[in-house]
């Protein structure tokens, strides 16, 4: 015997003519649909005998207790840790949290906003670079769903965002290298293309500039997060620049690379005769997205802003635009803290 296919709300779009969002919004009751594709919908709906699930009623009573989450990929770190932080928060809350990735591009978040919206959450989360905020805002405010964007870096304006203070990190750490001696700072990892590590150099080369010091913009190395490849771009830095005190690492990966790229080196310099470098400590910085009880146990200075304390921002953001509707773009920013080992 045959078992009666089960009639999905993508079946009612595609017959209705209209997308998932639309039919949605039909169920809901909310947003501005027109009397022709409300019955379009509502035909669709009856001739195929679909059903108004839990998740359609919820959508009607406005409160599912699902807040929709879009990661650009959870295999990264930071989206992990901020994954974590904001489960912590809304579970406090009594919410759940429906995650999704919206790929490294963010090629899918489209495809996965219209599923949240189809499955009646209460606010969607989106954290990435998604080059269409503004078209998911405008869709967001017409189907009543509160967003909020988690950002590595400042590039949106008008929509609720949640993101850390790369600048004065750059700032905080340089400046203390600077206090502790060093003159000569080079930078090591990240690519141009990233919004974040822009900021950082920004920071970085506003406090060389305050406090007089040169500039070079060999220096500023682009390397991928890679130990290996952190290792053998530090060798050939210092080893054509052997007058560089500090190097600062856009990540943790980079300064553990470039740690063992100091240890490497060190061991091999009575041997291949490039010591001079080694005459003189090189001291390592960083950027770290995690919390301090768990960053790598290095001799070196860190700053960090945790991308969990990040996730717990954004909890907070979302219930508070649930419970307070439409306002302005509120923006939060999460300060850094400078965390010094010796």
């Amino acid at each position: 015997m045959a078992i009666a296919k089960r009639i999905t709300i993508n079946d009612v779009a595609l017959a209705a003519g209209v997308s998932v969002s639309t039919v949605s919004l039909v169920l809901s009751g909310k947003g501005r649909i027109s009397p022709a594709t409300g019955q379009r919908v509502n035909a669709a709906i009856e001739t195929l005998g679909f059903v108004r699930n839990r998740q359609a009623a919820s959508l009607r009573g406005g409160q599912s207790g699902v807040i929709g989450l879009i990661v650009a990929d959870l295999c990264k770190p930071f989206y992990a840790e901020l994954t974590t932080g904001l489960t912590a928060k809304l579970e406090a809350e009594g919410r759940m949290v429906f995650l999704t990735q919206g790929g490294r591009r963010g090629e899918h978040v489209r495809q996965r906003f219209d599923t949240l919206v189809s499955q009646g959450v209460d606010g969607i989360v989106i954290a990435g670079s998604p080059g269409n905020a503004g078209e998911l805002l405008a869709q967001a405010q017409e189907h009543g769903i509160p967003l909020v964007f988690a950002s590595r870096a400042g590039y949106l304006d008008d929509v609720d965002t949640v993101r850390p203070d790369n600048t004065l990190a750059a700032q905080m750490i340089v400046e203390h290298l600077i206090h502790r001696g060093h003159q000569r700072i080079a930078w090591l990892g990240g690519v141009s293309s990233s919004l974040t590590r822009a900021e950082r150099v920004g920071g970085y080369c506003s406090m060389l500039l305050k406090y007089g010091l040169p500039f070079h913009s060999e220096w500023v190395v682009e390397c991928p997060a890679s130990q290996k490849q952190a290792a053998d771009a530090i060798t050939a830095l210092l080893r054509q620049n052997p007058t560089i005190s500090a190097v600062l690492c856009d990540n943790s990966v980079i300064a553990m690379g470039a740690w063992f790229g100091l240890v490497r080196s060190g061991k091999q310099s009575g041997e291949d005769g490039v010591e001079s470098y080694f005459e003189q400590q090189v001291t390592l910085a960083a950027f770290a997205d995690k919390p301090e009880q768990e960053l790598d146990d290095l001799p070196l200075t860190w700053v960090t802003t945790p991308a969990r304390e990040i996730g717990e921002g954004i909890g907070e953001q979302i219930l508070m635009r649930i419970a307070q509707g439409t306002s302005s773009a509120r923006h939060q920013v999460i300060p850094p803290r400078l965390i010094i080992r010796k």
